[in-house]
């Protein structure tokens, strides 16, 4: 009986300070959804009913705004490398290569994408489909666009996308699953990419990015689409010092010329023809301190995926561990 009481107890605290509220609160009553479904009618020309039983069942989830707080990238490459560089990471790679080599040669030979680079995307997004969400998207937008303001008006637009994505490719509302910030399908598109870079590569009337094909083909578009150049570096070692460039590193896009980094101290470890050509540096915090980075357009590309300079590098490091184990 004291047993049940403490429970009780606890549980009244937890309501009480909006603990369990938090994860199972409905959003329907809210005068800000409201509003958002009136748009939603008169613009796009939805049912009212459709919407309120969709927002009925929405919760927002303080776990998904704690996860937006806290995320991989803001460890240092020392931390963050580690989670994507592992041998059973690139073993599966292989596998998974082995697995659909004709689509993947299919979707190279049509956009030009390397297909460890294909590989290794879903490899980091997804450890090749097996982890593609948990969350409902639907709550995992009204989250973010309702209750944290920091990029409420970037998820409230996702929202509107992702209902009017359901609506076009069929999607379950209610019970389509992705990441904590909406993100969908083994490429982990958000709903505004799903519209834009979805292919149907299978050619079976549906973009359908929890389906292997459809994925490889659309990660390879969605590169294409963002200008990747087709047999071109992506990012070679330099050697340099604690005193060089120390207002570089915060860019991903190349703005300076290959040989006026190398006029100011650094040593390229792979030669690099094209001194004209446009760069950026990457400084990351290595096991045996700042390793220095140039990183060239289609490393640039790699990062309109994530911004992140540690995201591109962990792909393009994980697609050359995954090359390299293919049998020859």
């Amino acid at each position: 009986m004291k047993l049940i009481k403490n429970i009780a107890f606890i549980t009244l605290c937890m309501v009480t300070t909006g603990i369990v509220s938090a994860e199972t609160s409905s959003y329907w009553e809210r005068p800000v959804i409201k509003s958002f479904v009136k748009e939603m009618v008169k613009k796009h020309h939805f049912k009212e009913s459709d919407l309120k039983a969709w927002f009925s069942n929405a919760t927002k989830r303080q776990s998904i705004i704690d996860a937006m707080t806290r995320p991989a990238e803001g460890k240092a490459w020392n931390k963050y490398r580690p989670i994507f560089l592992t041998d059973k990471r690139i073993i599966k790679g292989v596998e998974f290569w082995k697995k659909n080599r004709a689509i993947l040669e299919r979707a190279k030979k049509k956009y030009g994408v390397p297909v460890e680079i294909i590989v290794a995307i879903i490899g980091v997004e997804t450890y090749y489909g097996r982890r593609s969400g948990s969350y409902p998207v639907l709550d995992a937008l009204a989250t973010l666009g309702f209750d944290y303001p920091p990029r409420a008006t970037f998820f409230k637009k996702e929202l509107e996308q992702f209902l009017l994505l359901a609506r076009k490719e069929n999607l379950d509302v209610k019970n389509t699953l992705g990441s904590y910030a909406g993100a969908m399908g083994m490429g982990q598109f958000i709903a505004s990419s799903y519209h834009r870079y979805a292919v149907d590569f299978d050619n079976d009337g549906q973009r359908n990015l929890w389906q292997t094909t459809d994925a490889i083909g659309s990660v390879a578009n969605y590169f294409k689409r963002h200008g990747w150049r087709k047999d071109e570096a992506v990012i070679v070692r330099a050697d340099g010092n604690g005193s060089v460039h120390k207002k570089e590193g915060r860019m991903m896009k190349p703005h300076r010329s290959i040989e006026s980094f190398r006029q100011q101290g650094l040593i390229f470890q792979t030669n690099l023809k094209a001194k004209n050509d446009q760069a950026v540096l990457v400084k990351l915090k290595g096991n045996k301190g700042t390793e220095y980075w140039i990183g060239l357009h289609n490393f640039y590309v790699i990062s309109r995926y994530n911004h992140s300079p540690k995201y591109s590098m962990a792909v393009f490091q994980l697609s050359e561990e995954i090359k390299k184990r293919m049998p020859k």
